[in-house]
């Protein structure tokens, strides 16, 4: 009996019918499967973009309607974070620039967001002024976000920090309404 196996396994070790599928099989899965992990994490990515820039704008819908209530920097983070629904650790990771912009001589923001790095020492909160009436305010959020794969596609291709995140951005302009 155990001879029997033995001689059948020996049969199908030297058996060489299928082998060209194997190849293509050993090319192709591999492919397949990155682009699945590339379409999982793009629609969950694009999925928390969305919900950051409905935080955003909900939030800035206020702050334009009610230019006389005074806003902090925390408040405005905590308006964000209970309109935006599913950011993770959004309390935490939740950075905002709002600065008044002349129209006839417009100097956009700094190039490099102001974004939290969990890795590094806290840093104070840079430009952050509420305006006036009439005044053309713009405000960016960052958002510090742990790719789902990020050692495979999508999540691998994005800038982190030392800690591990990558950063999700949302800009909104907007006129501080009269009174």
């Amino acid at each position: 009996m155990i001879t029997r196996i033995k001689n059948r396994l020996r049969r199908f070790g030297r058996n060489e019918d299928g082998s060209a599928l194997v190849m293509e099989f050993v090319i192709f899965v591999p492919l397949l499967f990155s682009s699945f992990l590339m379409a999982v994490e793009l629609g969950i990515y694009s999925m928390h973009q969305i919900f950051l820039d409905r935080g955003l704008d909900v939030t800035v819908r206020y702050i334009r309607l009610n230019t006389n209530v005074p806003l902090t920097h925390a408040q405005l983070k905590d308006m964000i974070c209970d309109n935006a629904g599913f950011l993770e650790d959004c309390d935490n990771s939740l950075r905002l620039e709002m600065a008044p912009m002349n129209p006839r001589n417009f100097a956009a923001f700094d190039a490099t967001p102001d974004c939290v790095d969990t890795s590094e020492d806290v840093t104070p909160i840079r430009g952050f002024s509420l305006g006036k009436e009439h005044e053309l305010m713009i405000l960016r959020a960052c958002v510090k976000f742990r790719p789902v794969f990020p050692t495979s596609g999508l999540g691998y291709a994005m800038d982190k920090d030392g800690a591990g995140k990558a950063r999700m951005l949302s800009t909104a302009a907007f006129v501080q309404e009269p009174k």
